[in-house]
């Protein structure tokens, strides 16, 4: 007799990186529990990001609204069944009002020290010895239209992430450009290859000027194009990723790409691209200096200037050393 369906209500980020640095616990849980059956409640951007999850029952986006309505609409939406497991990464009071079996519920330990995301999140479900690291799921068919727009064409690939969701973090397109241009130019470790820059729509006046660095004909798509699954599939076929601290930089670390983050104002302790070929690089600002500053991190100025070119060219040529492939 087949085993009964285990119900599990995951709540998990608003924001698409807090999202992934949490997803690897779904793929634990799916693994661990094999008639577990999935209802997961997620911010409208990232929602999109648990669409193939195995035995997924229900996809409830959770847009923010006045006076904490948004968890009223969700407790309406799941009070009326027994869970085996609600897993609560958001730390709200709606667990305590669902039957469930178990509960796994984030709780700001005052005073404690922080850690990374992704080993706060395992310590939701008590897996910090071995925290699940970023994991998305995919499909065929989403693989399959990721290759079709990689296309066919000779040299590695090189992907560019400008955007962010603040102004503050955002490195200068123009210093995009000119490391693009010299790991692409024909002496570069990075010779003959192609650029993909990943972002959303918003992102395209930057991405102009990153498009310089190379021809026309070695530049793959624009930004916008691609739903954040295709994106994450076409991640796991780059030689090298370089953005900002973004959702985008996560995705590519969960796809395995070498990765590169560049930092200011924001702690890459607590937010670093997770992965054995995930590298964080900053200025000769810590992330501290930028709080003595702008204490609340929402000043409409580029804090990243002070990262210079050189800097992130090296990281960038010490990762692609690190992560050269094995050669029979």
């Amino acid at each position: 007799m087949a085993d009964k369906p285990f119900p599990i209500l995951f709540v998990t980020g608003t924001r698409i990186g807090d999202a992934i640095l949490s997803s690897g616990l779904i793929k634990r849980l799916h693994d661990e529990i094999p008639n577990a059956r999935f209802t997961v409640a997620a911010g409208p951007l990232a929602a999109p990001l648990f669409e193939q999850v195995p035995n997924l029952e229900r996809l409830i986006p959770m847009a923010k609204e006045k006076r904490s309505g948004h968890w009223f609409k969700l407790w309406t939406q799941v009070r009326g069944r027994r869970w085996g497991l609600i897993v609560d990464l958001r730390g709200s009071g709606l667990a305590r009002v669902l039957a469930s079996r178990k509960r796994a519920i984030y709780r700001r330990v005052p005073g404690a020290e922080p850690v990374h995301k992704v080993i706060e999140a395992a310590r939701v479900l008590k897996v910090e010895d071995e925290p699940p690291p970023p994991f998305l799921y995919t499909s065929p068919e989403i693989e399959e239209i990721a290759a079709a727009y990689l296309g066919v064409g000779a040299g590695p690939i090189l992907a560019i992430a400008p955007g962010a969701n603040w102004v503050g973090k955002t490195w200068p397109p123009e210093r995009f450009a000119e490391v693009a241009t010299r790991l692409l130019s024909p002496d570069g470790p990075l010779a003959g290859g192609r650029l993909l820059i990943v972002g959303s729509a918003a992102d395209k006046v930057a991405a102009q000027a990153i498009k310089h660095a190379v021809s026309r004909d070695r530049v793959i798509g624009e930004p916008g194009q691609l739903d954040l699954l295709t994106t994450y599939a076409c991640l796991k076929h780059v030689r090298l990723f370089i953005g900002n601290d973004s959702g985008a930089m996560h995705l590519a670390a969960a796809a395995g790409a070498p990765t590169l983050g560049l930092f200011g104002p924001s702690d890459d302790r607590l937010y670093g691209p997770w992965g054995p070929t995930a590298r964080a690089v900053r200025g000769p600002r810590e992330f501290e200096a930028f709080t003595r500053i702008d204490p609340d991190l929402n000043q409409a100025v580029g804090h990243m200037f002070d990262l210079q070119v050189d800097v992130v060219l090296t990281a960038a040529k010490d990762l692609l050393k690190e992560t050269e492939p094995a050669h029979a």
